[in-house]
């Protein structure tokens, strides 16, 4: 039995060193090895960011430090809300030069609303355009406008190079370690659990879950009074009052980053509960029928939906080891059990609607479905709308944008055609920092744009702030499709003639099947193509008909601008080695025949 736990979570925007912080303190604490990253998802490694939310823990001076790494992306701040109920402090990190950006205000305002008191640490201060004193001062006034009180106003704030381990007290300190940080997570965080909490009967929560082949559902969560044994008779109760008996099979605490065994565990602890089958997050784990259950945990709404659907393409079943619509529930089934942020309606039998919290957080489900071997198609990303006493309400996201100065007006004039409206711009040096307000259904489609607008140079970031009343109808200019009109092999001669039409979307040598997308045009007309057709040979030989080919490169299809690019009468064909754009009709009649039916 371990008395002393500190339980903490580490937040940040994405990309401000969080998991960096997270292996630093395992390596100097003797979790983990040299070479360690908390990282592990294949998909978290290639893009260099947290999808999913991990526990681990440390000890250190005789005190075990239960550490949740949360993801620092909007789209999976689902993952991060449910956390910070079970922690009592978190570390927020902030970027050096970056200063506060979008996810780190989402995250603070919800720690800040349970009464938590962050330890501030400014990472990266050894950027050659780092300025800490700036950064905090940025860090304060959030502090100010989210509401703190006077106790939270007087946060620690300690600066850090993550990536090579080092904490301090003050930028000019000679450390070379993580000490001040677990010294003062130490002396600024509560002890988990008082000598009253023990003696009460047990009450646990989950915060998230986990799946395995063997005990099923696996419930991750903190013992908040009393203590839990294997093979008890427990009671899990609902927010709606509903009562069910369960029996706890095995108990897993954390170790470094390993699943540990054991008999018994106790009030202050995180913990894996397995053999409480339907378990779900928020509900409470009580010793006793009559005890009241603890508050429920609340997760924001979905804001987008698309249909997911099989794939009946002429290239269908080519590459995909899971093709039919049961094999695709069952994935979808099992994607529930722990992604708290879906949600799915399986009513329809030709499709499954499929609700998410932004496009990334759908890709990257889809991303791994493709991974395992499923082959699948999916509709335009639609932006849910409902109605609240007669009033059209939408999702609206708020926009932090860092752009050169020349190019803010470019921008400034694009989302403001999206119906975005500009809520605050302040000047830094030669960097212009825009904060938007916008209706998502403006934003979809809307960041391949940015990235050709700004050069590349341009940072956006964005987070859901709610429904607000409908914000009316958004024009903004449409590229037209270029379909191929035959089955075949695309040839290098054709589409160095298409090439002068639009962007495409596929290179030579490619296979291509009749109504699929294989670039855009211009001029925001879709116009079919033959991209099989070869040059015409004779024997006659001249200098200008034997010019040499150049072919600009393709615009490669990524799941993101492959939902951003579709329009809603296409689809976005997903199989293990390809991603395809293809029109839902696939004969030209057909699309003429659905065109003049809608028109009349």
């Amino acid at each position: 039995m371990i008395n002393k736990i500190r339980n903490i979570a580490i937040i940040a925007h994405v990309d401000h060193g969080k998991t960096s912080l997270t292996d630093g303190l395992m390596r100097q604490t003797g979790a983990v090895e040299e070479g360690f990253t908390m990282d592990t998802n294949a998909l978290e490694l290639e893009r260099g960011i947290t999808i999913y939310s991990k526990n681990a823990s440390i000890f250190y001076k005789d005190t075990k430090i239960n550490i949740v790494d949360t993801p620092g992306h909007a789209d999976f701040g689902s993952e991060v809300e449910r956390v910070l109920r079970a922690i009592d402090s978190v570390i927020l990190v902030v970027d050096a030069q970056e200063g506060p950006m979008p996810q780190t205000k989402f995250v603070l305002k919800k720690s800040l609303e349970l009464g938590l008191r962050p330890i501030v640490v400014i990472n990266k201060i050894d950027k050659p355009a780092a300025r800490p004193e700036w950064v905090h001062e940025k860090i304060l006034e959030l502090f100010f406008d989210l509401g703190a009180n006077e106790e939270q106003l007087n946060f620690t704030t300690l600066y850090a190079v993550a990536k090579q381990g080092i904490a301090k007290y003050k930028p000019s300190d000679n450390n070379s370690d993580l000490t001040p940080l677990l010294d003062t997570i130490l002396e600024k965080v509560k002890e988990a659990a008082s000598g009253e909490l023990m003696i009460k009967k047990a009450r646990f929560q989950p915060f998230n879950l986990g799946y395995d082949n063997y005990m099923g559902r696996l419930a991750v969560g903190r013992i908040y009074e009393g203590n839990l044994k294997a093979g008890q008779n427990v009671f899990v109760k609902n927010e709606a009052g509903q009562i069910r008996q369960g029996k706890i099979l095995k108990i897993f605490t954390f170790s470094g980053l390993k699943r540990q065994e054991t008999e018994e565990a106790f009030a202050g602890d995180i913990v894996i509960l397995a053999g409480l089958s339907g378990i779900n997050i928020g509900e409470t784990v009580c010793e006793d029928k009559e005890q009241m259950p603890l508050p429920a945990i609340k997760i924001d709404e979905p804001t987008i939906s698309l249909n997911f659907l099989v794939n009946n393409s002429p290239f269908a079943g080519k590459e995909g080891r899971f093709v039919t619509s049961r094999q695709i529930k069952e994935r979808l089934e099992k994607e529930l059990e722990i992604n708290v942020g879906l949600k799915i309606d399986f009513s329809s039998t030709e499709y499954y609607k499929v609700f998410g919290r932004g496009e990334l957080h759908i890709a990257i489900l889809l991303e791994n479905m493709r991974r395992e071997g499923y082959e699948l198609q999916v509709s335009q990303p639609q932006v849910i709308i409902k109605e609240e006493n007669g009033a059209k309400l939408e999702p609206f996201e708020e926009l932090t944008i860092d752009v050169p100065k020349e190019m803010s007006g470019l921008v400034i004039e694009k989302i403001s055609q999206r119906k975005g409206i500009l809520k605050n711009m302040e000047n830094e040096k030669n960097l212009c920092r825009l904060i938007f307000e916008a209706p998502t259904r403006g934003i979809l489609g809307y960041r391949s744009q940015f990235i050709i607008d700004t050069r590349g140079e341009g940072i956006l970031c964005s987070q859901v702030v709610g429904f607000k009343p409908y914000a009316g109808e958004i024009s903004r200019q449409r590229f037209g499709s270029m379909i191929s009109m035959a089955t075949g092999k695309a040839l290098g001669f054709s589409l160095y003639n298409l090439q002068e039409r639009g962007i495409l979307y596929i290179g030579p040598a490619v296979d291509v099947y009749e109504g699929q997308v294989i670039g855009n045009t211009a001029k925001g007309d879709d116009m079919s193509v033959n991209p099989t057709r070869g040059k015409h040979l004779t024997n006659m030989r001249s200098k200008s008909s034997d010019e040499a080919i150049i072919l600009t490169p393709p615009l490669e299809l990524t799941l993101e601008n492959g939902l951003e690019i579709m329009a809603d009468d296409e689809f976005l064909e997903i199989t293990p080695q390809n991603i395809r754009l293809r029109k839902q009709l696939l004969k030209e009649i057909d699309r003429v025949r659905a065109y003049r039916t809608a028109v009349e």
